[in-house]
């Protein structure tokens, strides 16, 4: 298995959830974790939360109709694991997001550039986590 190495995409999307940390803690003073907005939505605690956290949600989601839109052609997305693996994988997440009190963005983005030290644990953490699993996934099982 090969990983392609997208260094503009990725730089953009990095400066993009860069752009858009700052502007929630500027205007709102919110942390921009993707886990607590999405769960902030399902149970808002009132309608301005709910708003906020809506317009956030699509604007994440609409991403493909945009690049669709600019380039005439829906996204390539390769997923090279089964639905059963992927949902797996998503309830490993949810587990590790509960655990660990908040998400890669909460963390890794913002929590980082504050220099928290739970945030810095936690990205390390789950950093290790993944170099672990994608050796094993790799190397070991040989996927």
């Amino acid at each position: 298995m090969e990983t392609e190495f997208t260094p503009y995409a990725s730089l953009g999307g990095g400066l993009l959830i860069g752009l858009a940390a700052v502007m929630l803690m500027a205007t709102l003073g919110r942390i921009f974790g993707a886990t607590g907005i999405l769960a902030g939505f399902i149970q808002p605690d009132s309608s301005s939360e709910f708003s906020w956290r809506a317009a956030l949600l699509a604007g994440m989601v609409s991403g493909p109709a945009l690049y669709l839109a600019i380039t005439g052609n829906w996204p390539a997305i390769e997923v090279p694991v089964s639905t059963p693996m992927l949902a797996l994988g998503g309830l490993i997440v949810g587990a590790g997001v509960t655990y660990g009190a908040g998400c890669t963005s909460g963390h890794g983005v913002c929590g980082m550039a504050r220099l928290s030290p739970r945030s810095i644990v936690a990205t390390l953490t789950f950093m290790a986590g993944t170099a672990a699993t994608v050796y094993v996934i790799r190397h070991v099982i040989g996927g």
